[in-house]
């Protein structure tokens, strides 16, 4: 639900909530601490959470996030916006019905969607004016499963179809984000990349660092 007012970029944190609790809390505020603006978490659940757990662990994850004033979005599933502070929902397809999604849950809120290579996805997407596009997979990488290689070319015509934020995720590291520098993207999307590293805060640093130099030569 586009606001002309909100700016959406920079680093992009995927939360794997199949982690350990504590751990991943403590990774999430140094991640936080080294610029992350944005977080999602996956719905990547232990087999053993019902709806009263992943509330609480929502709630745990947006108590620290909220000292950083960083928007918290849900991976599908959108039901979780109602009772709890999320800001939004992210989805890895086209919803059924996005306008039924919108009226139950009766509020603003951020939405984003992944692409791969379909523009039809990216149309959909300027039509019911998102909030941004999240290209992926741009490198093979195991956090994304099967997910198709983004063509370049793909996010290039995108471009020609919306000024939206576009997010590249899928395999990208500080060090070949260089290479995706003629493809015009607000930020990039990281899992594995922040989240097993030694130090969280040093490498959401690095990215963050690697995407200002990549737009100052822009």
């Amino acid at each position: 639900m586009r606001r002309d007012s909100q700016t959406i970029g920079g680093i992009y944190l995927v939360l794997d909530p199949g982690m350990e609790k504590e751990t991943l809390l403590h990774k999430l505020k140094e991640a936080l601490e080294g610029g992350v603006s944005i977080v999602q978490v996956w719905n990547n659940w232990p087999a053993s959470f019902n709806l009263s757990a992943k509330q609480d662990l929502i709630q745990s994850i947006l108590q620290v996030a909220a000292d950083y004033h960083v928007p918290v979005l849900i991976n599908e599933e959108w039901e979780l916006l109602k009772g709890t502070g999320l800001a939004g929902v992210h989805f890895d397809k086209i919803p059924e019905d996005y306008e039924a999604i919108k009226a139950d849950i009766k509020r603003d809120f951020i939405c984003g969607i992944t692409c791969s290579n379909s523009l039809e996805v990216v149309r959909w997407a300027e039509h019911n004016q998102l909030d941004y596009v999240s290209f992926c997979s741009m490198y093979p990488s195991g956090s994304v499963g099967s997910c198709e290689i983004v063509r370049p070319e793909t996010v290039k015509r995108a471009r020609d179809i919306t000024h939206m934020p576009f997010f590249l995720s899928g395999g990208i590291t500080a060090e070949n984000l260089v290479r995706l520098k003629e493809l015009h993207f607000a930020g990039v999307a990281v899992i594995s990349g922040i989240l097993s590293a030694a130090s969280p805060k040093e490498s959401t640093a690095a990215y963050k660092n690697a995407l200002s130099n990549l737009n100052s030569k822009i």
